[in-house]
């Protein structure tokens, strides 16, 4: 018997997404890295691992990889984030949000979240429909059209 997908979004995500080095790339893509040596020298990650990383991210429609060529030098390829690795900044500013209110650096905050245009500060937040903000401790995880009575992962 095969083994199904599974439904949960949570385990879905994290097989693309759910490994240090791939979430890393990922926040330096953000930040406009694009090229191979850049990826390497600001993460350094092995190039083994960060080489099967870029793949899998390209694989998964988190980067598109495409190639550039320096006057003089060989083409090499560089990769863009796509609008589905883009989505990710919210999943990263939720990560560094927590990271500062459960387990701040010593030394202080590496990075703020702040509006592109005017340096306001900004924070992941909850949101209805109407847009009215809704206290993280009023949210719960309902079970959805695929879930079953014990919650399929």
């Amino acid at each position: 018997m095969e083994k199904s997908e599974p439904v949960c979004q949570i385990v879905r995500t994290l097989d693309v997404i759910g490994e240090k080095w791939a979430l890393l790339i990922v926040r330096n893509a953000l930040r406009g890295q694009t090229r191979f040596s850049e990826f390497r020298d600001g993460l350094g990650a092995p190039s083994d691992v960060l080489t099967d990383r870029l793949a899998k991210l390209v694989a998964h429609g988190i980067l598109e990889k495409s190639t550039y060529r320096e006057p003089g030098e060989r083409a090499r390829p560089e990769y863009r984030l796509t609008p589905r690795g883009e989505a990710l900044r919210v999943v990263l500013a939720a990560m560094i949000q927590w990271g500062d209110e459960f387990n701040p650096a010593p030394q202080g905050r590496s990075a703020y979240l702040v509006d592109a245009k005017d340096d306001r500060r900004l924070r992941v937040a909850y949101l209805d429909d109407s847009g009215a903000e809704v206290d993280r401790g009023e949210v719960a995880i309902a079970p959805g059209p695929a879930a079953t009575t014990t919650w399929v992962y």
